[in-house]
């Protein structure tokens, strides 16, 4: 244990300091969490600068707020969950809660700033209008991704290389200037666009030689016309609450009332994700920043690519509180000496092509419609020797002493049904069964995407030799799950709220209970990665889709037969498995869930894994009831056999 965790009394904040020469330096997803310490006023973490190596703060000071609580802290002295993960991080005061990675953390402050003072609206409103901005993880949102990796990677990748690339504008910021160039949609636009019309009716009188006031009269240089700005600007700062600005016009006149929605003015982006001022600007304005200040002299020739997204960095600066966090900071903003006035009025017809196309809040892209059956392709596969092959359960009648066990770990004890619990702990029967079978003392085995618990908590209670770990992506899962262990007092058990790829640290075995569509996948890919054992059942086999790591179908032999669509015929019958299903259907799904799984098994084996698809005992337990075990390659002498596995199991 070390010096932090014995001493864990408060929640605490973990930020990366690189020190590429003598000179330590803020990297940008550092920079970011300081600035939105620093425009939340959040004081509720006491935050640990991390240095890979000895060296002086001094420099850093002007980066900091004073009313910050910092310490510097050593690499190899974070507390062991933090240790296993991505800065930036953050530790609950328990010391068992960990949450890794940009979005998750910069969410967390928010929440901790809410729970100390639930006045703070504009703060609130960072989280947008569901509460979900940059919620979506990055291994499936593109705007996560662009948001929360490919921006601040960019931009650090030419802090540390810029002089080859004033003329090429980093993918990643182009892409944004398009995102920014696009027309948005809010939930009440048809109102605000006929207030926008009406607005633009009354300027047009006003310009026409009886209306007119000055004729000479011009938008000031750097400033974009007030027609084009005015109100999606004020819509936005009144949803801050600022008592300054103007409120809309509450009603239209009957003319501005009878235009079709189809003939209304779109409206344009005033921040990010549209309209208002949310958690993705906060990222990006550190980000933005930096970019601006490397380019110095070369910013005229640059910038000229980018009139949307100076226009987006100077409506920034209007939000109140933003100057006051930047100065805080050691940002000295100020506005690039580049006209925006001459930007373009968008339109339907000129809409630009979205390099994004996946919005925020979409957590897959639709499937498109398939034509005909399974059939076909399943008939393919098997004239090239190719069918599902379904191991043979090594333990099929094992199962946990549930009438001894406590009633925290029980499925019965929550508010599933009591058909459900039943279900559910014949699932747990099976993987904990595996692992079991797999586990020896001393081993970390993770279990991926763990929701409120069910598998981790009975693998902890279970393995009392083993360090298990709960991974998972939704806060109140994770919570809920912290709640049961806390309460059942297990001590060999932490628990980290993150993406999947936050997660670094060494573990053993990985499992996975009903891990939906590509989630499969990606844990197989983080076990893999691990050399690790792995105990996996899949679901929502619908889902599937090509992703950043991996394409479909996965294997050789499968990518020599089917094509990328013939696969997703495959996976999308394979989820044909209900219960209410004709028996026939039924089995032409658990034969398409073999295929796709025994896919997936031989990609494994290109990397030196023993993979067995199998059967959950019994087979009513789910309509997801497939399970992939996968062994490493062991050394010399160490080869667990199946036999071995099944004496394990029982013992």
């Amino acid at each position: 244990m070390t010096h932090t965790e014995a001493k864990q009394q408060h929640p605490s904040l973990y930020l990366e300091v690189c020190s590429p020469n003598e000179e330590p330096r803020l990297p940008v997803h550092t920079s970011i969490a300081l600035f939105l310490l620093s425009y939340c006023e959040c004081t509720s973490f006491k935050v640990f600068l991390v240095f890979t190596k000895p060296a002086s703060t001094h420099s850093l000071k002007s980066q900091l707020a004073g009313s910050l609580d910092v310490s510097d802290i050593q690499l190899e002295d974070l507390p062991h969950l933090v240790r296993g993960c991505r800065l930036p991080a953050a530790l609950d005061e328990t010391g068992k809660l960990c949450r890794a990675g940009l979005a998750v953390v910069l969410r967390h402050i928010i929440s901790k700033t809410l729970e100390a003072d639930p006045s703070r609206n504009d703060v609130l409103a960072l989280l947008g209008f569901k509460k979900t901005c940059l919620k979506a993880c990055a291994e499936v949102s593109k705007w996560t991704r662009l948001c929360e990796i490919g921006i601040p990677s960019a931009i650090e990748e030419h802090l540390k290389n810029p002089s080859n690339q004033y003329q090429q504008l980093p993918l990643s910021i182009l892409t944004l200037e398009q995102r920014l160039a696009e027309p948005v949609k809010v939930h009440n636009d048809d109102k605000i666009r006929r207030q926008k019309l009406q607005e633009q009716r009354q300027n047009e009188k006003n310009e026409s030689p009886k209306g007119r006031g000055n004729p000479d009269s011009e938008s000031a240089p750097g400033q974009a016309p007030q027609v084009c700005d005015g109100l999606e600007l004020r819509a936005a700062l009144a949803k801050l609450s600022v008592d300054s600005v103007p409120t809309l016009t509450t009603r239209e006149n009957s003319e501005i009332r009878k235009v079709k929605t189809t003939d209304l003015p779109l409206l344009e982006h005033v921040f990010a994700e549209g309209l208002y001022f949310t958690l993705t600007d906060v990222v990006l304005l550190p980000c933005i920043y930096q970019y601006l200040c490397s380019l110095q002299a070369h910013a005229a020739s640059t910038l000229h690519q980018l009139p949307h997204l100076l226009r987006w960095y100077s409506r920034v600066q209007e939000v109140p509180g933003v100057l006051r966090a930047a100065k805080t900071c050691g940002m000295a903003l100020s506005i690039p000496q580049v006209p925006t006035s001459s930007l373009p009025g968008l339109s339907a017809e000129d809409k630009p092509t979205g390099l994004l196309e996946q919005e925020e809040g979409q957590e897959m892209t639709a499937q498109l419609p398939f034509v005909g059956g399974p059939r076909p392709t399943m008939t393919k596969l098997k004239e090239n020797g190719i069918e599902a092959d379904f191991a043979p359960h090594p333990c099929p009648a094992w199962t946990l002493p549930w009438d001894s066990l406590p009633g925290a770990i029980n499925p019965t004890e929550g508010k599933m049904s009591n058909i459900r619990a039943v279900r559910k702990r014949q699932q747990l029967n099976n993987l904990v069964g595996m692992v079991t079978g797999l586990a020896r003392p001393g081993y970390t085995v993770v279990d991926f995407c763990s929701g409120t618990g069910h598998v981790g908590i009975v693998l902890a209670h279970t393995l009392p030799d083993c360090q298990v770990l709960l991974i998972e992506n939704k806060e109140e899962s994770l919570v809920r799950a912290q709640s049961r262990s806390a309460e059942l007092g297990l001590k060999n058990i932490g628990f980290i709220q993150a993406n999947l790829d936050y997660f670094t640290g060494p573990f053993h075995i990985g499992v996975a209970l009903h891990a939906c569509g590509v989630a499969t996948d990606m844990v197989m890919e983080h076990c893999i990665q691990a050399g690790a054992a792995f105990v996996i059942s899949p679901c929502c086999y619908g889902f599937i889709q090509n992703a950043i790591k991996f394409t479909f179908p996965k294997s050789k032999r499968f990518q020599e037969t089917l094509t990328y669509k013939e696969h997703m015929i495959l996976c999308r019958f394979a989820d044909q498995t209900a219960v209410q299903l004709p028996p026939e259907r039924r089995l032409i799904g658990k034969q398409c869930m073999g295929l796709v799984d025994l896919d997936r098994s031989w990609a494994a084996e290109t990397h030196g894994y023993s993979v067995r698809v199998m059967t959950m005992e019994p087979e009513s337990c789910s309509p997801k009831n497939n399970m992939l075990v996968g062994r490493p390659p062991q050394k010399s002498g160490q080869e667990v056999s199946a036999s071995q596995l099944e004496a394990a199991v029982h013992n």
